[in-house]
């Protein structure tokens, strides 16, 4: 099959107004609409992200693109072609590593790299993908004898066989601990840099804001945010916060009464409170300026200053009005 070769200016994934509802579980049920209504794209080159609670269409919405599931509405082109009227347009072009995939106990990953490079056409070198997820070490090792971390970077380098220009990556890093997943992280920075578009689907704000150049929030099925994590995060409205320590509680108490004088007087600064040990400054986002200025010129000097910061999570409570539950929705599979 050749190879799709669209406009290198065009997205490589576009997304319209998808939507998919799964039949009811159980007699006298009520279908579940997975995803109501998602619209993105994406770049030729970058990491983009699918970022939202478990549940909230994020599966469903990367089965859709691959061609593993079929839309109930909307459109989906990847690579120029459209996967739900013809998947084996992209099946070549297109690397899935699902949630929770599962390989046998005893197949090692040499052979897990041979039995899914032979899917297709044009593959890999296995040697080039165990040295690029570190796992030439452990070729002749059995599936179920590698660490969490090891059988991650397995389903990553059998996403890649097919020399894909697309990976779709989900939920990579579930399960895993900090060391495992901070690795993870620099290796899917890896395959973005050999060439390969990424799709990473993720639950977790923190790795959002690390890897994705771009990404969508999605909640409920539906897009309530887009566009770069610092953007959204810079969006944000309401105050800023500064968090100041002070030697002793003398020090403290007469920097209190400073900057609650500079509340009063500075438009910048809305309030200074006590907050156990420290003392919270909050305002515009000229506060931390105002702060310090203030302090100097009185001879002030706090032992630690440090910024509160605003993360993915806040953007999400901004634009959802609620807090962010990793498992707050529930996705149906069929």
């Amino acid at each position: 099959m050749a190879t799709p070769q669209p406009d290198a200016d065009a997205p490589v994934v576009e997304v319209g107004h998808l939507r998919k509802t799964y039949p009811a579980a159980r007699r006298g049920g009520v279908p579940k609409t997975a995803v109501t209504d998602v619209s993105f794209q994406v770049a030729r080159g970058e990491i983009f992200g699918i970022l939202g609670p478990n549940g909230a269409g994020k599966t469903t919405t990367v089965e859709c693109v691959s061609g593993l599931r079929h839309a109930d509405g909307g459109t989906v082109r990847v690579l120029g072609h459209d996967p739900q009227a013809d998947p084996t347009s992209v099946r070549e072009h297109v690397g899935v590593q699902l949630q929770e995939a599962a390989l046998h106990d005893k197949i090692t990953v040499g052979e897990a790299l041979d039995v899914f490079g032979s899917f297709y056409t044009h593959r890999a070198d296995p040697a080039e993908l165990l040295d690029l997820l570190d796992l030439t070490a452990h070729r002749d090792q059995q599936f179920a004898k590698l660490s969490g971390g090891q059988k991650q970077r397995l389903s990553i380098a059998l996403a890649l066989v097919g020399k894909p220009q697309v990976a779709i990556l989900d939920e990579l890093t579930t399960g895993l601990d900090p060391a495992a997943r901070r690795a993870t992280w620099d290796l899917v920075e890896k395959v973005r840099d050999s060439g390969v578009t990424v799709l990473l689907v993720t639950h977790f704000m923190d790795e959002a804001e690390r890897l994705c150049d771009r990404l969508v929030v999605i909640d409920g099925g539906r897009v309530v945010a887009q566009g770069t994590p610092s953007a959204l995060i810079e969006g944000l409205e309401g105050d800023r916060g500064v968090r100041l320590r002070f030697a002793d509680a003398g020090a403290r108490a007469g920097a209190t009464a400073l900057l609650t004088a500079l509340a009063d007087r500075d438009d910048d600064v809305t309030a200074a409170v006590p907050v156990g040990d420290e003392i919270e400054v909050t305002g515009t986002h000229k506060v931390l300026f105002a702060v310090v200025q203030t302090l100097a010129a009185a001879d002030v000097v706090p032992d630690d200053v440090r910024t509160l910061e605003r993360t993915l999570e806040d953007v999400f409570v901004q634009v959802t009005g609620r807090a962010y539950r990793v498992d707050e929705n529930e996705e149906v599979a069929a």
